[in-house]
């Protein structure tokens, strides 16, 4: 099931589904795009640059 759908299912369905209630899975989409911004690519620089 897409996250499309998902989000549009009850608070009980969600649940169910995802092992969490809505509210704490939107905390948690917060908190991982916060640290999404302040990841830093590691590895290698390419050869072309």
């Amino acid at each position: 099931m897409t996250y499309e759908k998902v989000k549009n299912l009850n608070p009980e369905e969600f649940k169910r589904f995802c092992g969490v209630y809505p509210e704490t899975f939107k905390d948690m989409v917060k908190v991982l795009a916060a640290e999404k911004v302040l990841q830093k690519k590691s590895g290698r620089p390419s050869k072309l640059s």
